[in-house]
């Protein structure tokens, strides 16, 4: 059994996407060879059967009831082998798809989690979306019948030989006929393509517009603007029919290809057999024989053009995937710098701000994006990167980065599962560590409220809980995860007065000692920080204490918004 996700997806080959379906290929050679086998197996006893019952029909007219029996036992076997070795590569074919398809969403997913906001600013949210959900599962449709397309080859070149051997006339109508019919279609695959194409990328706009309309759906219905989102969602649809219908066109004519060039190929076959037999070139069993192969032969055929139409599908998914993972995250992952411990200062080089070791600092600004905006740089997310320690984070690897600054942003974000999982992902946390973190975030109560407290399990991106209760849980979380240095950019923004002052309090008792980065505009959190860099739009203007701050103008207009 196949266990999924892979240990190690690899390292794929973006060259090109013939390259990476090839590379997909090599890294599942045994399924692929155990699928070939059972797969010309499979498509070998069929072949066969039409020449067994001519053969039984033969010794019928000649009155031979041994050779019937032996005839017959015959296709007893084949039906046997038929059904075994077509269990069994069926099998293998889906394991194959399910490999290659797991393989490229886990490839997908482990990228997007190192490199995520180069990927989103470059490609639309919806489109990465159905590159995972579709394109993945169109490469796995390649593996599925390749194993099928091998024995449809293998079995027609038996079959032509076995019609050559009986009759030249008919193999070599079927030796010439088969290859004109796969060519004749070969005209509709590259309109097919590129109609494909174009159905995929209206696609992932569609889904774009349906994820952003949903996201702030609440917002659309303070501002009335449903509507519009409405009769946009509608616009990209009908864009979406167009193109299906557009794409339909070659498609309807490759499926009738399917099935009417077959049955013209029967035709044929079967009118020169009967001239044949009664010229007496052939007899009657190997007329039935004939018949059995031309009807045989629509399988191989159909399977020709399925794998055509399903590697085509294939490349237009590589080449989606491919256009995700060739994009590289903004942050180096080689470490070229190692940062000792000790008293490290962490600088953001845009405004020349310092925070040394252990202080509890506040950022607090007139604009609440550009003071968000350090706190990214500082943490690694945002050029021009901060400094640890006289060491650029650009000097950093991603990992050691991430060990020492933690950056919980203002949207709170969980997921789905368990949630204490959720609360500590490395499962390094002690009872007692969770029950502290959860008490200097007051998300205790959320806890209490639970069915099954900590194990109870968190639908899709938290929506179960209020925004403060998700706020709540998200600084819990970035506690249990934060060592040295905590970012948080305005980690109390969705809750009430009073949980905002016990939060206050707790968390420069829980952080003392340990440096803390605070984004906030609250006067609660404000006057429990050791300091308070103030900022004019993007410039740092005054550092100093709540208090001493005060006595500015423009920081008092901006903390107290008038109030006394």
């Amino acid at each position: 059994m196949r266990v999924l996700p892979l240990d190690d997806p690899g390292t794929p080959d973006l060259s090109s996407p013939g390259r990476y379906l090839r590379w997909l290929g090599k890294n599942q050679l045994s399924t692929l060879l155990g699928g070939l086998i059972f797969g010309i197996a499979w498509m070998l006893s069929q072949a066969l059967t039409p020449a067994a019952i001519g053969q039984g029909v033969n010794a019928i007219r000649r009155h031979d009831t041994s050779a019937l029996w032996m005839w017959a036992g015959a296709v007893l076997g084949l039906g046997i082998i038929m059904a075994t070795s077509g269990v069994i590569r069926h099998r293998f074919a889906v394991t194959n798809w399910m490999v290659a398809s797991f393989r490229t969403i886990q490839l997908l997913g482990e990228h997007l989690a190192v490199t995520a906001s180069p990927i989103t600013a470059e490609i639309p949210t919806g489109d990465v979306v159905n590159t995972m959900a579709s394109d993945a599962t169109r490469i796995g449709g390649a593996y599925d019948v390749v194993a099928r397309f091998v024995g449809a080859i293998i079995s027609y070149i038996v079959v032509a030989i076995i019609m050559v051997s009986t009759s030249v006339t008919l193999g070599l109508v079927v030796l010439l006929g088969v290859p004109l019919l796969v060519t004749g279609i070969a005209p509709l695959i590259k309109p097919l393509q590129n109609r494909q194409m174009a159905v995929r990328e209206q696609a992932g706009k569609l889904t774009a517009v349906g994820a952003d309309t949903v996201a702030g759906l609440r917002i659309l219905r303070g501002i009335g603007g449903e509507q519009v989102f409405f009769d946009r969602y509608q616009s990209r649809s009908q864009a979406v029919r167009k193109a299906g219908v557009a794409a339909a066109t070659p498609q309807a004519t490759l499926d009738t290809a399917q099935v009417a060039l077959p049955a013209i190929f029967i035709l044929i076959i079967t009118w020169v057999g009967a001239r044949l037999t009664l010229s007496g070139e052939i007899n009657a069993g190997q007329l039935v024989a004939f018949y059995g192969y031309a009807v045989f032969l629509i399988a191989p055929l159909r399977t020709a053009t399925e794998f055509v139409e399903k590697v085509t599908r294939a490349l237009v998914g590589a080449r989606k995937v491919l256009r995700v993972l060739t994009i590289q995250p903004e942050v180096r992952t080689v470490n070229l710098v190692d940062v000792a411990d000790g008293d490290q200062e962490l600088v953001d080089v845009a405004t020349g701000l310092t925070i040394h070791l252990g202080t509890f600092l506040a950022l607090c600004g007139s604009d609440p994006t550009a003071t968000a905006a350090v706190a990214e740089r500082l943490g690694g997310f945002a050029t021009p990167f901060g400094t640890y320690g006289g060491v650029a984070l650009t000097d950093l690897a991603n990992d050691e980065v991430r060990r020492r600054i933690v950056v919980s942003e203002t949207e709170p974000r969980l997921f789905t599962g368990a949630l204490r999982h959720e609360l500590d992902p490395t499962e390094q946390a002690t009872e007692f560590d969770l029950a502290d973190a959860l008490q200097v975030a007051s998300a205790h109560d959320v806890i209490a409220a639970l069915p099954n407290g900590l194990d109870e399990v968190v639908e899709e991106r938290g929506r179960a809980f209020s925004g403060g209760q998700r706020q709540r849980l998200a600084l819990a979380r970035a506690l249990l995860a934060a060592e040295e240095v905590l970012i948080l950019i305005e980690p109390t923004s969705a809750v009430d007065a009073h949980t905002e002052m016990a939060i206050s309090e707790r968390l420069y008792e829980a952080r003392r000692g340990h440096t803390t980065v605070v984004v906030t505009t609250s006067p609660l959190l404000l006057d429990a920080s050791d300091q308070v860099a103030f900022f004019h739009g993007d410039q740092l203007v005054a550092i100093g204490t709540h208090r001493s701050l005060l006595e500015r103008e423009d920081y008092k207009a901006t903390v107290l918004r008038g109030e006394d």
